[in-house]
């Protein structure tokens, strides 16, 4: 399938539905044609994993979206990589949700199931059931999810009825399974024992710590004393006091934040602090993001541990030191608190703060009832006789595959909560007062009272031979049947199953923190005791989804229609939902979805489409000749640093990848693709593709060989658009018939380019600087302006990409200077990077006399409204304004004292 011709923008509409099918009809998604084309080994590596169930009541939520999206990331991956794989897709019977969606329909008409009688209220099932299914695989097709829909199981069909019969059996017989009363957690609703894991509880008190960093000054140059003895800050005289709610953070500040207004602090803008404990010291800086009234007004920044920080710490050029490993345990960055839990850590610093004088003081700065997790019901505790698995035996099983990495969980974090968990289990009640399920497979005998488990329907009772049997009324907890996923739908109790031989264990089990014990723990238990290995070789657990305030979505949402991931797909594009939620979020912790990240993915998604219309549009009517083919020599600074930088993501990439970093991997391609290649690389290259007096045949080549590339690397995350774009690519430039099928890219370490890359830096951290001070001056984006750049060792470099840093900053050929150095320029701008400097005459960028008076009545007119919201604060509408009225008079009052300084800055540039 190969595109003849890119339309303007990028409509997933007009793809998403064609590419799917044509996917499909050519077999990619099957593990036979994988190994029928070659691309994999039928004795190498393989890859597999199975849906996890999506009940046949529901319509796709947000939560189903994230793992289907995130298991197709990881199956595309392991596809690329030349792994035989196999995405095998099925559905959950959902006993109780199903029974209660089928009983509310009855409902309707005034009837209840008893008024039907079990089995055709069980035929109902099964009618509510085919009119779902078809609805639930369009929704992964929706998706792009690339499952073999040959190898669709269901957990009622008659083989895996069989393997649930045979696990039941073989723990009865092992007396693993017995019936007895017991106190369990009763749904009135639902008319139906639940287990612990399904009582769903509908809060977190934390604390303010003060803290205080010595100052440097005259007579306190730094400590004399060690850390711990109560003497470190001895001599100390001046002391700088924030306020944090994570001690534990301490180790990794680089700086302290103020804001530049705030009298208590300003006068230590400048000047530096000694961070306890490592001794390192800290540059006092004034940011407009510090708000005064948090707090102290100051604020300890830690770059590497929080968002705020890290603006911050890239505006002042503040290092980032991470502190902790991946495990929430403190790293050697963290000097004598290394080793530690964070939370260990935090209570071992607090006491040490405190034992030194540098603990100021501490603030305090928030009954759960059980409810049905499927009806919503409170429940209630009561004693029935119900089926049992002794859950222990399976437990210890189970927690030793894991202690021993047969079995990893992600994050491992997650293995203290599961070991804790397994090690106070109690027995699960898998018997459930429902009609819809697995029937527990145990007859009793009128006669003689003997009890028996079967595989097969008995006629008689086995000890008296009377045909006077009845098979118990209760149905399976539906968790029974699903823990048995893993194997039962790859064949087993068959041991000859192709499937089981080839592709059990499986690799990956992808699923939400919140249902580790609900599944994950049974499947364990299940697969430990039944086959004697652990059910797959990695745990992949994601936090729940919710609304941009954090708060968790609801039907009940006056918006709620709009975290509809079918919505989102037909607003949006189907590439669009799937990279917002695989590269949102970390493993194991919660996301706030905000729309906007949705509609930059889509942003995104055109920006690469518009970027490769552009290069297709430019590329000559002659045969492109491959990178290949391409002399080093003709590669300019540009070429070899895109390049560089691309082979240098590559690496990146497949270690992130390896390592299960799925959202980072999807970021830093988005940054290169979007930041380096479009925004950078295609604008330089536009000073030879569109002179007719240079040969195009570097750039054109560079510009599809980077882009082939990058659209491999992206397809597991938005496999529509990248493989629309990859069939739009001349033939020449990819590699086989289809995207989802072609090898993942490998870095060559031949183009990695440290020079070119330190190199380019300078001259775009120049470009970005001028630009920034067109913008600060209302330049008009037309208007050609003169610079002297001053670039040290790097006049050369610069000299001979002279073009390019006319094109890209706006600047005058004629009046741009290039030297190794200079002195300051009066009335000029200055942009300064590093040991980079650029002057640019202020009389080319605006008039100057008409400036200033444009600037001094600016500022009397803001001052006027600064000292108006001045005394508002200090008089009685600070105490009887509503609090977040007065928050918001604050906040505009600080915004409007920044726009005050940098207008004072400017005028003070004018003279």
């Amino acid at each position: 399938m190969t595109e003849t011709e890119l339309s303007k923008t990028y409509v997933p509409q007009e793809h998403e539905g064609r590419l799917y099918a044509w996917w499909e009809s050519q077999g990619y998604f099957k593990p036979e044609t994988q190994l029928a084309h070659g691309l994999a080994d039928p004795d190498g590596a393989r890859f597999c994993i199975t849906m996890p169930p999506p009940n046949v009541t529901g319509i796709l939520h947000l939560g189903h979206a994230m793992t289907a999206a995130l298991e197709d990331l990881m199956t595309r991956y392991y596809r690329m990589r030349g792994f035989e794989t196999l995405f095998l897709p099925g559905s959950d019977h959902a006993g109780i949700a199903t029974q209660n969606v089928v009983e509310r329909e009855l409902a309707k008409e005034g009837k209840t199931r008893h008024d039907l009688g079990r089995a055709a209220f069980v035929a109902n099932c099964w009618e509510w059931k085919a009119k779902t299914h078809a609805r639930i695989t369009d929704q992964h097709r929706q998706l792009g999810i690339s499952c073999d829909w040959e190898r669709e199981r269901f957990t009622l069909d008659d083989q895996l009825s069989h393997a649930v019969r045979v696990a039941f059996h073989t723990l009865y017989e092992r007396d693993l399974i017995y019936r007895g009363p017991y106190m369990v957690n009763w749904c009135p609703r639902c008319e139906s024992a639940i287990s612990d894991l399904e009582v769903e509880p509908e809060e977190h008190d934390s604390h303010l710590w003060y803290i205080r960093y010595p100052v440097v000054s005259a007579g306190w140059e730094g400590p004399a004393h060690a850390w711990g003895s109560g003497r470190w800050a001895e001599g100390a005289t001046q002391f700088i006091q924030m306020a944090t709610t994570r001690p534990e953070t301490i180790l990794g500040d680089t700086g302290v934040a103020v804001h530049p207004e705030d009298d208590r602090w300003g006068a230590l803008v400048g000047q530096e602090a000694i961070l306890p404990a490592l001794e390192r010291r800290l540059p006092i800086v004034g940011d407009a993001a510090v708000e005064p009234e948090f707090g102290s007004g100051a604020v300890k920044v830690t770059p590497a541990h929080d968002p705020t920080d890290y603006e911050i710490g890239q505006r002042h050029h503040l290092p980032q030191v991470n502190v902790m490993t991946e495990t929430g345990f403190m790293n050697e960055a963290a000097g004598p608190y290394a080793g530690l839990e964070r939370y260990a850590c935090r209570d071992a610093i607090v006491k040490d703060f405190e034992k030194e004088g540098l603990l100021v003081k501490i603030e305090a700065y928030h009954h759960t009832v059980g409810h049905c997790q499927r009806c919503h019901t409170v429940i209630e505790p009561r004693i029935s006789t119900q089926w049992f698995v002794r859950a222990r035996p399976l437990a210890e099983k189970a927690i030793e595959v894991v202690r021993t990495g047969e079995m990893r969980i992600i994050p491992e974090r997650f293995e203290k909560i599961f070991f804790h968990w397994m090690e106070n289990i109690r027995d699960w009640c898998i018997s459930r007062q429902l009609w819809w399920g697995h029937r527990i497979p145990v007859w009793y005998c009128e006669a003689c009272d003997h009890q028996w488990s079967a595989v097969e329907e008995p006629t008689t009772c086995p000890v008296c031979g009377s045909a006077g049997i009845r098979q118990d009324e209760d149905v399976l907890d539906t968790w029974f049947s699903s823990g048995l996923w893993p194997f039962s739908t790859l064949g087993w109790p068959t041991a000859r199953s192709h499937d089981l031989q080839r592709f059990f264990p499986t690799d990956m089990r992808e699923t939400g923190y919140d249902i580790l014990f609900f599944w994950v723990a049974r499947e364990t238990m299940l697969s430990t005791e039944l086959l004697g290995r652990a059910p797959y070789a990695r745990v992949y657990l994601h936090g729940l989804i919710r609304n941009e305030s954090g708060q968790k979505i609801s039907k009940s949402m006056p918006d709620a229609w709009k975290y509809d991931p079918l919505y989102i797909i037909e607003e949006y594009g189907a590439d669009a939902l799937r990279y917002t939620l695989t590269t949102s979020s970390t493993p194991g912790n919660d996301m706030n979805l905000d729309m906007r990240r949705i509609e930059g993915a889509r942003n995104f998604a055109n920006k690469i489409w518009q970027a490769t219309r552009f290069i297709l549009m430019n590329l000559g009517e002659e045969t492109v000749v491959p990178l290949s083919a391409i002399s080093r020599d003709s590669l300019l600074l540009e070429d070899r640093w895109i390049l560089s930088r691309l082979h240098r993501l590559s690496g990146e990439v497949l270690a992130l990848m390896e390592s299960h970093q799925y959202g980072e991997a999807g970021r830093r391609i988005r940054d290169f693709l979007w930041d380096e290649f479009c925004d950078w690389y295609i604008e330089a290259t536009k000073v030879r593709l569109y002179d007719e007096q240079v040969d195009r045949t570097t750039p054109r080549a560079v510009l599809l060989a980077v882009l082939e590339q990058a659209l491999r690397l992206l397809h597991p995350f938005m496999p529509f658009v990248t493989e629309a774009l990859w069939q739009a690519l001349p033939e020449q430039a990819r590699q086989g018939e289809a995207l989802i099928i072609a090898p993942w890219p490998l870095p060559d370490a031949r183009y990695l380019d440290d020079i070119a890359e330190m190199q380019m830096a300078g001259l775009m951290e120049l470009v970005r600087g001028i630009r920034n001070v067109r913008s600060e001056y209302d330049v008009q984006p037309g208007k050609r302006i003169a610079a002297v750049a001053a670039v040290g060792e790097l006049a050369p470099v610069f000299a001979a990409r002279r073009d390019v840093l006319v094109a890209l900053a706006r600047l005058d050929p004629g009046a741009l200077t290039i030297v190794t150095t200079t002195d300051p320029l009066e009335k000029a701008a200055s942009v300064v990077s590093g040991e980079l400097v650029a002057y640019l005459p202020l009389a080319g960028l605006v008039d100057l006399e008409a400036e200033k008076v444009r600037l001094a009545k600016a500022l009397e007119s803001l001052q006027g409204r600064i000292d108006g919201s001045r005394a508002r604060l200090s008089g009685p509408f600070a105490e009887r304004a509503p609090a977040d009225v007065v928050t918001r008079e604050r906040e505009r009052l600080s915004e409007m004292e920044a726009e005050a300084g940098q207008l004072r800055e400017q005028l003070a540039r004018l003279g």
